[in-house]
């Protein structure tokens, strides 16, 4: 979601720089005019007879050769010069990222972490994961997750830090939830008439910014300090997932993650901790922040009576954070748009293994803006994601459903995570740490990643676009004490990229059992959504 015109103009100048080089491209961008609009003085160049050659042709064609020369050098110098700067400011910030985020880091073994504390409130609840937790300090990051319940409304709230929300699941079809971000500065671009019908006679337009839907599988892109709100106009539960970058340089006061509330009491409701409760109940409680105002400043600031201005405080109000909304009539056009994870806008699709899809800073500009970006991948039964290493970000993963083992591997050579994961569980895998993910043989495995770089890049060991395949085979077989055969197989077995299908070396296609083969429904639906 794209929220700032600034960041609209910053997309549009880092645009050239990630658009594949060409000599014609360099003409288009560059600071001067093109060659067909130059005109040169007539007393360059001495009058001669109409129907004879002009003398100083060569001449001519020889100066227009060194101005094509010219300008084609003055672009080509632009444009490096701009790729340079964007190249410099983008490690830039993320050294700053590097030196917000904890530095004195040993990560000796990994787990896969559930929530620790939990707000109930009046229409849902909310669940935090350990933020003191060296894993999260070590990422620079914070993760929580909303669910909230049909006609609830998570009241409005800003963070310091920005964030990457992906809907796991609630609103998938006729209904979508409603999300709303005031940002600073912007007028009150829509306005609909609030006044019951029986009253027709004193009409009353209510003017507000823009108010967007979303819907399942949906990841919205939230700068910091914006106001935000959302609301379930759907009949089932809606369950969010959030990554919020602490390390962030747009966080400026310290790693914590802090959400500063409007309106309500944020910890009126009910509240359970797992793990360590002593160190979060030392903090005290928290209301919104119109609780620490004189009651006189705030009634002169809006002009209303002092009643009305205590109301704001919500210091009696024990709804929690999501609160029930009954009168919420904001009614918007359903919008047909398509799903971000179907098959066929995968980056990676495999028809026997599963499908990745990657969300960053060329697809979504604003990206770049926040520094984050996303990939969700499904993998079938047994379905192998090969593997791999992040080159430039720290990988936090949300098992959205399913289950499946993963594998991590850092730099000594040893293994810092080798289990289960499951539906509801994150783990943070550090850069360059290489991670193989293989789904479970009965009920598949889907994730949402947040990486901590808006143009995230991988490196693969094993398929078609692995660095082993990239490799002479004389450096294979020498690296490895291998044959030239072995090499061969190290290098061709596999073709494919970064999703396999379940076969393998100990399980032959022709010896594979059923249970292991994908879902024909999954196939099914595949086709279908791809015709669509």
């Amino acid at each position: 979601m794209q929220t700032h015109n600034k960041t609209k103009a910053h997309a549009q100048q880092i645009k050239p720089n990630v658009t594949p080089f060409s000599p014609s491209h360099t003409l288009r961008v560059g600071l001067h005019p093109p060659i067909s609009t130059i005109n040169l003085h007539p007393s360059l160049f001495p009058a001669s007879h109409p129907s004879s050659p002009p003398p100083n042709m060569a001449l001519t064609s020889l100066l227009s050769f060194f101005i094509a020369v010219t300008l084609l050098i003055r672009g080509l110098s632009a444009q490096l010069a701009g790729e340079q700067d964007f190249y410099w400011q983008n490690l830039q910030t993320q050294q700053q990222h590097k030196l917000q985020a904890r530095t004195d880091c040993r990560v000796e073994r990994l787990t896969a972490q559930e929530p620790t504390i939990r707000f109930e409130s009046e229409a849902g609840l909310t669940e935090f994961w350990d933020r003191n937790n060296q894993q999260f300090e070590c990422a620079g990051v914070a993760a929580v997750r909303n669910v909230i319940q049909p006609r609830g409304l998570l009241l409005p709230h800003y963070n310091n830090a920005p964030q990457l929300l992906y809907v796991v699941r609630g609103i998938i079809f006729d209904r979508e939830g409603i999300q709303g971000t005031v940002i600073p500065g912007c007028a009150e671009t829509f306005e609909r008439d609030t006044q019951p019908r029986q009253d027709r006679r004193r009409r009353f337009m209510d003017r507000h910014q823009k108010v967007r839907q979303f819907r399942q599988g949906d990841i919205l892109a939230l700068p910091a300090g914006l106001t935000l709100w959302f609301y379930n106009n759907g009949g089932e539960p809606l369950v969010t997932v959030a990554l919020l970058d602490t390390g962030n340089a747009a966080n400026q006061l310290d790693q914590k993650f802090r959400h500063f509330f409007l309106a309500g009491n944020p910890q009126g409701g009910r509240q359970s901790y797992f793990g360590r409760p002593e160190m979060e109940k030392q903090q005290g409680g928290t209301n919104n922040i119109f609780n620490g105002f004189d009651d006189e400043i705030l009634a002169d600031a809006f002009g209303v009576d002092v009643q009305t201005a205590r109301r704001l405080k919500g210091q009696n109000d024990l709804r929690g954070r999501i609160v029930r909304a009954e009168r919420f009539d904001i009614v918007l056009p359903v919008k047909k748009k398509r799903r971000k994870d179907e098959p066929a806008r995968a980056d990676v699709y495999n028809p026997r293994g599963g499908r990745i899809t990657s969300l960053n800073s060329q697809s979504l500009p604003i990206l770049s803006w926040l520094r984050l970006s996303a990939e969700k991948g499904v993998l079938y039964r047994n379905g192998l994601v090969a593997p791999h290493w992040n080159l430039n970000a720290h990988s936090i993963i949300y098992i959205t459903r399913g289950s499946g083992r993963f594998q991590v591997v850092g730099h000594t050579g040893r293994s810092v995570f080798d289990g289960v994961v499951r539906e509801g569980q994150l783990i943070i895998v550090p850069q360059n740490y290489v991670v193989a993910k293989r789904a479970s043989e009965d009920e598949g495995l889907e994730w949402i990643s947040f990486k901590t770089n808006d143009n995230a890049m991988t490196s693969q060991l094993a398929g078609r676009l692995s660095a082993i395949r990239a490799m002479p085979e004389e450096v294979v077989m020498t690296a490895f004490q291998v044959s030239r055969d072995e090499a061969r197989r190290l290098k061709y077995n596999r073709e494919e990229t970064r999703v396999f299908s379940s076969t393998s070396r100990y399980r032959p296609r022709s010896s594979r059992p059923m249970s292991n083969m994908p879902k024909p429904f999954e196939y099914a639906l595949d086709v279908i959504k791809a015709m669509m």
